[in-house]
Formats: C-alpha cells, sequence, structure tokens
C-alpha cells in the first residue's frame, strides 16, 4: 500500500484581519520582558496563531513542503522538542533589549521552550531559531599548525590528533521589519514592496499585513564556532578574537584556488585557538552568503567571463565582469552581520581577522570596538587568488592593521571587499 499523502487543505487567503477575529499574540521588538515581547509563531498547524510573515527554516520550507506533498511528512507534525535546549546558554545581554541593535535574528531564539514555557502549555506551535551544541572539528592546516609549532596540544582547546572543541549555534534569519528598513535608511514600505516584487509575489503578506511586522526569510542562516570559554565573550580583562566570513563553497569545502577564503578562515580559526590558549576567546561568524550573495551560478559565469576575456584574468576587469553579470559587485550588505556580534554580547574585538573595509565600518559604526585587524599573511594567498588580492588592493577596498577614518569609510561605502 502506497503511504497516504497529508495535504492541508485549508487555504487562508491573505488579508487584514478582521476586526471581531481571533488576534494574534502581538510583538513588542526589543522588549526586555520575553513575555512581553512575545514569541516568534511561524508554525502552520494553527493558521490563527501566526505572528510572522514567512515560515521556519528558510529556503528548507521548500524541501519540507516537498516532503508534505510526497506523504513524507503529516502537515500537521509538531516537533517533539525533548532535551533539544541549548547545551550552553548565551545571554542575555543588554544589547538584547536594544531595537535597534539586532533587526535580523530572534535573541530569545534558543530559549523559547523556556521562556515561553506558558504558551507552549497553551498549545502554541513555537519553534526555537537558535540551536546551540557542542562539537569536535578538525582540520588538517591545524595539524600542520601544531607540527610548526604555531599552536599547541593544551588536552582542552586542541586535543590530541587535532580536534579543536567548539561550542556552535546555528541562526535562521528572523527580521524585524521597521528596523531593517531603518537600518538600510529606505521606508518600511519601500522594503516590504520590494520583499514582495523581488519574490514574484511568493509573500503577499508583506504588503497586506502591515500588522505583521516580523518576516522569516527564504535565505540561508549564521553557523557561529565559538572557541574557548563563552564567559571571556563579554569579559573587557580577557581578548577576543573574530573573523566573519562568509561562504564560498568551491574554496572552503573543495580548495579551489582561485580565490583566498579557505586559508583566510583556516587563518582566522587558527588566531581564534592561540587567543583562546591565551584565557579569551575566539569566535567564527559563517555566513551563508555564497558568491557575495550573488549565488554560485552567478559566480561560475563570472569566472568564465574573467577568464575568456581578451588578455585573460585581469585585476583591472575583475569587478566591472561580476558588474555586467550581476549588476551590482556585491550583495551582501554587511549592514546586518554585525546583529550576530550583538546577539553574542560582544562590544570589544581584540583582533579582527579580516581586512575588509565593509565589515569594519559595519561593526564598529554598530557600536563595537575593534582594536587590531589581522590581514591574511602573504605566504597564504594561492597564486591563481593573485588577481583578486590585487584588483582589491588598487580598487582600496581593504585596509590591513591601521583604523581607518571616516572620509575614507565613507569612500569605500557600498563597495565590494576583499573578503
Amino acid at each position: 500500500m502506497p503511504k497516504q499523502k497529508s495535504v492541508s487543505r485549508h487555504i487562508v487567503l491573505t488579508s487584514h484581519p478582521s476586526r471581531f477575529g481571533p488576534k494574534p499574540i502581538p510583538i513588542q521588538w526589543g522588549a526586555a520582558d520575553p513575555m512581553q515581547r512575545g514569541p516568534v509563531i511561524a508554525t502552520l498547524v494553527k493558521q490563527t496563531h501566526r505572528n510572522v510573515i514567512g515560515t521556519h527554516s528558510g529556503g528548507y520550507a521548500i524541501y519540507r513542503a516537498l516532503a508534505v506533498a510526497s506523504g513524507a511528512l503529516q502537515s500537521d507534525h509538531r516537533a517533539d522538542l525533548t532535551n533539544t535546549s541549548p547545551v550552553e546558554y548565551i545571554g542575555p545581554h543588554p544589547s538584547w533589549y536594544e531595537p535597534d541593535k539586532i533587526v535580523s535574528l530572534d535573541p530569545f531564539g534558543a530559549m523559547v521552550g523556556e521562556v515561553f514555557a506558558s504558551y507552549c502549555a497553551q498549545g502554541y506551535d513555537i519553534r526555537p531559531t537558535i540551536a546551540i551544541t557542542n562539537a569536535h572539528i578538525n582540520l588538517p592546516e591545524l595539524q600542520e599548525a601544531v607540527a610548526k609549532g604555531r599552536l599547541q596540544v593544551d588536552g582542552k582547546i586542541m586535543k590530541p590528533g587535532g580536534d579543536l572543541v567548539v561550542t556552535k549555534a546555528a541562526i535562521e534569519p528572523v527580521w524585524y521589519l521597521p528596523g531593517i528598513a531603518k537600518r538600510f535608511q529606505i521606508t518600511e514600505g519601500e522594503l516590504r514592496r520590494a520583499l514582495f516584487e523581488q519574490t514574484g509575489g511568493m509573500f503577499p503578506d508583506l504588503v497586506t499585513r502591515s500588522d505583521l511586522e516580523v518576516f522569516l526569510p527564504p535565505i540561508g542562516g549564521v553557523t557561529v564556532y565559538i572557541i574557548g570559554d563563552i564567559a571571556a565573550l563579554t569579559d573587557p580583562d580577557k581578548p577576543l578574537a573574530v573573523r566573519v566570513h562568509d561562504e564560498c563553497n568551491g574554496s572552503d569545502v573543495f580548495g579551489s584556488d582561485i580565490c583566498t577564503c579557505r586559508p583566510y578562515l583556516v587563518h582566522g580559526i587558527e588566531v581564534c585557538v592561540q587567543t583562546a590558549q591565551e584565557g579569551g576567546a575566539g569566535v567564527i561568524v559563517y555566513c551563508r552568503k555564497e558568491g557575495r550573495a550573488l549565488g554560485e551560478v552567478t559566480k561560475f559565469l563570472v569566472y568564465n567571463a574573467r577568464k575568456r576575456q581578451e588578455g585573460g584574468d585581469r585585476a583591472d576587469s575583475y569587478f566591472a565582469r561580476t558588474e555586467c553579470v550581476a549588476g551590482v559587485e556585491d550583495m551582501r550588505f554587511q549592514e546586518l552581520m554585525p546583529d550576530v556580534l550583538h546577539w553574542l554580547g560582544i562590544t570589544r574585538i581584540d583582533r579582527m581577522v579580516s581586512m575588509s573595509n565593509m565589515k569594519y565600518n559595519a561593526i564598529t559604526q554598530s557600536g563595537i570596538k575593534i582594536v587590531e585587524r589581522i590581514p591574511i599573511p602573504e605566504e597564504l594567498i594561492p597564486q591563481d587568488a593573485r588577481v583578486e588580492i590585487e584588483a582589491k588592493k588598487a580598487a582600496g577596498y581593504y585596509t590591513t592593521g591601521e583604523v581607518l577614518d571616516a572620509d575614507s569609510l565613507a569612500a569605500v561605502k557600498g563597495r565590494s571587499l576583499v573578503d
């Protein structure tokens, strides 16, 4: 017998809420009391409970739809969250209660079972948007660093055999639309209209439900790797190293040598380990923004265009070829990136493993101090990546070590940067 399909037959037309119908739990973004702030309810089990636009899991929601349509998943499935609570707790921190500090994730997202227990007891299906666990990671480059004496096997942070002990957090995007609009200095109406149109009308609530101010966009999230004592993240007497890294599957996973992504990522991890072994902590923030958030198809098209042009791959046409294909050089928009640092409670970074002016600008303008900027060592730059480095050096997109003044920062605002 084939498995019986379970496809919901309920169709809810998007409209403004009825004056007399049930009202969803309001969300007061930035409220210190989580019960006053309100839970993010994006599940589909009971439509009248929903108080946000979109659903959980970002782009993976499409796979969930396929599983329901094929009969592999019951449409009314409710997650059993027994023993899924964080292995380490982060926060709350003062930055959680400033509505302008965090606008692209739910700071309470890892602890919904605890802070919204009373709602759960009433039958509300509230899902975490953040999960925190412990793990070991092992990279051959770290074993090489141990062999060369740059890293030490201490048995706690770095284990024999090269295993690195980390705490890691996975974060789904949760956008507070008024805050996103303010961050980009546009009106909320302009933001909603662009989101509605550029997703092909997938989310009509964006333009019909102004009462719903929170949106779970179908995009990739963020993974955070914390090395060392979590308490050191907010301890002013202990050093902190941070590497914010934007995804590059070809280099990070498969070792492509056309860019510096994996070498810089591994170097960032090494600096984080060294800092943790000094009694501080290190943080790797890994953002799913493949190909400068233009996507891997666009990136590969640009690779072909760069290599086939007259004279071959050249620094002077590096960004022009991207703009010809995509219409823009970079869509990562680092303005939202500091939110995860504020979620961690970070107020100062002693060692920022990045040369990117855009990242530096976004972080410091959000109120976090950066003491030192650490460039990628010259010997770690692959030969084929020299075009990238020279192009960005000529364009003034990155800085090594020194702090930029306001005029210099303004000159590079909105431009694509080294990492």
